[in-house]
């Protein structure tokens, strides 16, 4: 059997093994349910994501995957189990999965040692300008980066004196700061923006972009190519190995280079929806399947 059918023999296994186990767990969970059905809901949402959680730690599936290091696999692997959905009785759960190193991370914008990384942010003002957004945007992504600057770009902290500078800490936050942007320069354009396929978030500067799950927005960003272009280069994701393999001239090269990109990053966004009745939750995080590990979590009742 090639690399390619093992891969989607993998992926066969793991969704059985999470139909069934995650759909025996549900069915306790929504046993206990009867007995108090609004705060017992919270309660629900943390034991299917513990079960999931630990299912992916003790999944064979996953312990194949971590040691293939194979593109190929991967690949097949995340293409075929996008999404899985379950219903037990009342209790409808759906799992989202996906690449977590498929978009361009805001807070790499600084390196490990909070030091500005000027081809990137050259290079992201480069893409809002083509956006028709004035690049004082990208000062004000900068300054949510620099817990310890005297001296800001904007007065965004003057009207949000509690707001978190460290880094750009999540989705919510991205959207405060471009609310702030909009009100500010009287500018709508960012809403021509899809940032859920731009951006990534996350506290890890160090995270890098796996180019075989690149979407076609962040391409388009870091060479600078049009939309053509980059559409194609996504397409192409899942056959990238190293550099030759991506086809690029060498202006394309050189731009490619102001950033960390890998063709092998094993980690995964899982997102989990979970609704009963008229209550529903949102759980969010990243599975890094090398070191068996969730992070980066955020809930949403």
């Amino acid at each position: 059997m090639n690399k390619k059918g093992i891969a989607l023999l993998i992926t066969l296994l793991f969704i059985m093994a999470i139909t069934v186990s995650i759909g025996v767990g549900l069915k306790y969970v929504n046993d206990a349910s009867a007995e108090v059905e609004n705060e017992n809901f919270l309660f629900q949402s943390r034991v299917v994501t513990d079960d999931i959680i630990n299912l992916l730690k003790n999944s064979q599936e996953m312990e194949a995957l971590a040691k293939d290091d194979s593109v190929e696999g991967l690949f097949v692997f995340v293409s075929q189990s996008g999404f899985i959905p379950f219903e037990i009785a009342d209790l409808k759960v759906s799992i989202e999965i996906s690449s977590a190193r498929a978009k361009f991370n805001p807070n790499t914008l600084f390196d490990g040692n909070n030091t500005i990384e000027l081809e990137k942010v050259d290079a992201l003002k480069e893409y809002m300008s083509r956006q028709r957004i004035n690049h004082t945007y990208v000062d004000i992504l900068l300054d949510n980066m620099s817990p310890e600057s005297t001296s800001y770009n904007s007065s965004i902290f003057d009207e949000n004196p509690y707001l978190f500078r460290e880094y750009i800490a999540s989705d919510a936050h991205l959207e405060d700061i471009n609310d702030f942007y909009t009100q500010t320069y009287y500018d709508n354009n960012l809403k021509n923006i899809d940032f859920e396929k731009l951006f990534y978030i996350s506290s890890d500067r160090n995270t890098k972009i796996d180019l075989n799950y690149a979407t076609p927005e962040v391409w388009e960003m870091i060479l600078g190519v049009d939309k053509q272009r980059a559409e194609h280069l996504s397409l192409g994701g899942g056959s990238y190995v190293d550099l030759a393999s991506v086809d690029l001239d060498e202006e394309e090269i050189k731009s490619l280079s102001r950033f960390n990109v890998s063709y092998f990053e094993p980690s995964l966004d899982i997102r989990v929806h979970i609704s009963k009745d008229d209550k529903s939750a949102d759980i969010r995080f990243e599975y890094d399947i090398k070191n068996k590990k969730g992070l980066n979590f955020s809930y949403a009742i």
